[in-house]
Order: C-alpha cells, then sequence, then structure tokens
C-alpha cells in the first residue's frame, strides 16, 4: 500500500513578505542596538551641555533644569574655537587634496600600465597599510624639524597625506583595473592621450570611489590628534582634537562646559559625513560589486 504527500500549496506574494520580514528582524534588532549604543552617548554629551555643573553633580541623567545656554554661546563667541575649526579645515582639506590627487596618479599607472616591477612596487603599497603612524614619530619630527616644518600647516598635511597614500592608491587601484580596456583603446583611437584618458574619462567613471576615499581622508585628517601636538607648539595652528585637550586641561572643574565643547567640536564632522554618507556608502557598494 502506497501513500501519496499532498501536494505543496504555492505561498501567496503576501505570505513570502512576511517570512522575508520575520527573516530580517534579527538583523533589523541588531542594527538598532548598535545604533542606540553609538548615539547614547552623544546625546548624553549634548543635554549635559545644556546643564551647570552643579546639575551634573545632583542630576546626571536628568534634563537640565533650567537649561543652560551660555555653555555653549560662550565657545561660539570666542575666536580661539574659530581659529581652531578654520585651521583643521585647512589642514584637512589640504591632505585630501594632496592624497587623492597623487594616489589618482599613482593608482592610474599601477592600474593601467604593465611594466617591470609593477606588482613589487603595489606590493610595498600595501606593506604600508601595516605600518604604524607611532613609530614614526621620533624620525618625522626631527626630519619635520631638519626642513624647518614645524609650527607650520604643511608640517601636518604632507605626512598625513604620505600616510594616507597606501590606502588611498589600494582602493582607487581596484576601482581603475575594473574599467573595461575597450573605452581607453576607443579613446585612443580617437587621439586620446594617456593622460587625457586619465583626466577626461577615467576620473569622471571613478567618482564613487573617489568620494569614498575622500571622505576617508578628511575624516582621518579632523580626528588627527597626535601629529598637530608634535608639529604646533603655538596656539596658531592648533586643531580642534589639540584644543579640545586644551579646553579639558583649562576647564577642568567645569565639566558642562567641556561638554559643549566636544558636542561643538564633533558638530562640523558630523555634518559632513551626513552630507558625504551616500557618496561615501555608494562608494564601498560598488567596490564589493566590483570585488
Amino acid at each position: 500500500m502506497t501513500t501519496q504527500t499532498a501536494p505543496r500549496i504555492p505561498m501567496t506574494a503576501r505570505q513570502v513578505r512576511r517570512r522575508r520580514r520575520l527573516r530580517s528582524v534579527p538583523l533589523y534588532v541588531t542594527v538598532w542596538v548598535i545604533g542606540v549604543v553609538m548615539v547614547t552617548p552623544l546625546l548624553y554629551a549634548l543635554i549635559s551641555g545644556f546643564k551647570s555643573t552643579d546639575q551634573l553633580s545632583g542630576n546626571a541623567f536628568g534634563l537640565p533644569s533650567p537649561w543652560v545656554t551660555q555653555n555653549y554661546t560662550r565657545i561660539l563667541e570666542d575666536s580661539a574655537f574659530w581659529r581652531m575649526l578654520g585651521s583643521s579645515t585647512l589642514i584637512a582639506l589640504g591632505t585630501t587634496a594632496l592624497t587623492v590627487g597623487a594616489a589618482a596618479l599613482a593608482a592610474f599607472a599601477l592600474a593601467r600600465f604593465a611594466f617591470r616591477g609593477r606588482e613589487f612596487l603595489f606590493t610595498l603599497f600595501t606593506v604600508g597599510l601595516m605600518f604604524p603612524f607611532a613609530v614614526a614619530i621620533l624620525p618625522l619630527f626631527v626630519l619635520l624639524r631638519t626642513f624647518g616644518l614645524l609650527d607650520n600647516p604643511w608640517g601636518v598635511i604632507l605626512p598625513q597625506a604620505a600616510f594616507g597614500l597606501p590606502m588611498t592608491i589600494v582602493i582607487l587601484r581596484n576601482f581603475f583595473r575594473e574599467i573595461p580596456g575597450e573605452i581607453e583603446e576607443a579613446a585612443t583611437l580617437d587621439g586620446c592621450s594617456a593622460f587625457g584618458f586619465f583626466w577626461r574619462i577615467l576620473l569622471p567613471m571613478a567618482r564613487p570611489a573617489l568620494g569614498t576615499v575622500s571622505v576617508l581622508a578628511v575624516v582621518t585628517s579632523w580626528n588627527n590628534f597626535l601629529l598637530p601636538l608634535l608639529v604646533f607648539s603655538e596656539p596658531t595652528w592648533w586643531t580642534i582634537p589639540v584644543g579640545v585637550q586644551q579646553f579639558q586641561g583649562q576647564y577642568s572643574s567645569d565639566t558642562a562646559r567641556i561638554f559643549a565643547y566636544l558636542v561643538l567640536s564633533m558638530a562640523p564632522a558630523l555634518a559632513f559625513y551626513a552630507v558625504a554618507e551616500r557618496q561615501l556608502i555608494g562608494g564601498i557598494t560598488l567596490g564589493a560589486t566590483k570585488g
């Protein structure tokens, strides 16, 4: 006696969507938990900046009562804060322009030209990813002093660009290699030189990659603390991270004002990332798809 299995009833589109949503619940929960963990310290610092130090001592986790706006307004009225903001912006933009410009040319040569020693040269750049910055502090200081670059923004821009080249070259080379060779052949037949192909065709097509490495360079430069502290002994060129350290030392007893300074110091970087987020994610996604 044989048994017959009942035929499967195909799921409807609504059932398929429901099953997909149920499978995505752990992922959504994980994302929300990570988001809450990351946002909570920022919200705490923001709210604490509107308190007085006495309020922080008596009610560390409650809302301000009353709201103290002087902590923020006094910092915004301080010319030193705006000077450090301008210094950080100038150094970040200079580092980004130099890093991306030099890395794009190097990545173009390593990706589109065949020459002896190309892979060995690329390997040297990849080895640079494992070279810790702290190891080079002492020889770098001696080198900058020899060339008279102490208390000079170029003393920060040039080393930052040098240490940012390996990562940028690795990212851009992978993008440049994915450009079809037929496009380069067609451009050559139309009379386009190698640099013309690089400038007119390759760079526009690699815009997502250029946006990604530019965002990374800006954020890395903005958060750099050790190198500006080493190079700048005068407050004229102090950057925001150095300013935070100096402000904490000056107002160590006024915790609420320190919170306000930290929030205002992070605000430009957060605003920049919010604007460039789509470009950064788009470049990373495109790179993962091509890889």
